[in-house]
């Protein structure tokens, strides 16, 4: 029997080959925000290693909604032919193409992460990595040191919401079969949802309703703009683990007014409202954030991927098996191992062709011979 990691997943018009997803994980290895070689390569590896979905790293729809330097971009037409390439061998090779569309608000102008994965300083200017001004939904800086964000007015949010349109319509042009929007870790879209950084006293802030708000005009703007035979999915930080901040109860509220919106799937993260985007305020164990997923599929009756230290075939057969999620995302796993997918296969199925013939050899050498030992 087929496992439900291998089986086909079909969402709209379009079917993956199975339901290991490479998730964003940004490189900040950008010029410009244009797509290189870097990306191609990078990218290229884990359709070649057999995953269903590569998603790229967060995409700026904005120069000033970069986190770095580094991050990749969608403002302008040049930027989408150069994502493109990387769509079309993604697409070439099997997999389907994905790619985040995101605005780090009060989170942008920062540090490469092996920089210092802070403010930008002194020795970041003398690389050329010079500050650039910020914006969120209040003026509350992420902690001492940082930059105040200018605080959005209703101008501005409604052209970013054209931004975010017009990303839509040029990642469609460049070949992507998914989009995702980022309302995770931190960034523009999550800092409106969570009251420890949405201050506003207007129609955008306040109670719940409030603050979805803006996440949700930008939401309903993408799939009004994204094709209706292509899905949409959203990044949630289900909880931000902080006393204050944002809960479960929260995102379940916020993941039914997107399945009513026509989103497809909530990739389900957590954390990053302060500090780190990767610093998430749960206790990590294998698998830590399935829950989330698992609720959040249940309760506000959409699909879900689950994400977060799933390092196995069989746990993350498991998560599908048990219904707690539709995909499964492997990040750190996949970055560690770009075949995490073949030998995910290669554990139920056995290995494809190409490599197979060379492999079945390998494992006869390695049975006659034993283990190696020094």
């Amino acid at each position: 029997m087929t496992a439900h990691l291998l089986s086909p997943a079909r969402l709209r018009g379009v079917t993956l080959r199975n339901r290991i997803v490479v998730p964003p994980m940004c490189q900040y290895s950008a010029e410009d925000g244009l797509a290189g070689d870097y990306h191609l390569v990078h990218y290229g590896r884990f359709a070649l290693g057999g995953a269903g979905l590569v998603i790229l790293e967060a995409t700026a729809v904005v120069p000033e909604g970069r986190i770095t330097h580094g991050d990749l971009g969608l403002w302008s037409d040049a930027h989408g032919e150069a994502l493109a390439r990387t769509a079309r061998f993604l697409k070439g090779q099997g997999a389907a193409a994905g790619l985040q569309l995101a605005h780090a608000g009060r989170k942008a102008s920062m540090q490469r992460p092996w920089f210092g994965n802070g403010p930008l300083g002194p020795d970041d200017l003398a690389r050329g990595d010079a500050p650039w001004p910020v914006v969120a939904p209040s003026a509350v800086p992420v902690d001492e040191g940082w930059l105040v964000p200018g605080e959005l007015d209703a101008a501005a949010m409604a052209a970013l919401v054209r931004a975010f349109e017009a990303a839509a319509t040029r990642a469609d042009r460049a070949g992507f079969d998914v989009i995702e929007l980022h309302c995770a870790h931190g960034y523009l879209l999550h800092s409106f949802l969570s009251p420890l950084s949405n201050w506003r006293s207007d129609a955008y802030g306040g109670d719940r309703a409030g603050r979805m708000r803006f996440p949700l005009e930008v939401a309903r703007a993408l799939r009004a703009a994204w094709p209706e035979d292509k899905p949409l999915f959203v990044r949630v930080s289900a909880v931000d683990g902080i006393e204050g901040g944002l809960t479960l109860d929260d995102t379940l509220a916020f993941a039914g007014e997107l399945r009513r919106a026509g989103i497809d799937l909530i990739d389900c993260s957590s954390g990053g409202i302060s500090g780190s985007a990767t610093a998430a305020r749960v206790q990590r164990d294998y698998g830590y954030q399935v829950d989330f997923a698992a609720r959040i599929r249940r309760e506000a009756e959409i699909p879900t991927m689950a994400v977060g230290l799933i390092v196995d075939p069989r746990q993350a057969e498991a998560v599908l098996a048990e219904g707690r999620a539709d995909l499964v995302a492997v990040g750190r796993e996949a970055l560690a191992d770009p075949n995490w997918a073949l030998r995910a296969r290669q554990g139920f199925e056995g290995w494809p062709a190409q490599a197979g013939w060379w492999l079945e050899r390998r494992a006869r050498d390695i049975d006659r011979l034993g283990p190696w030992a020094p």
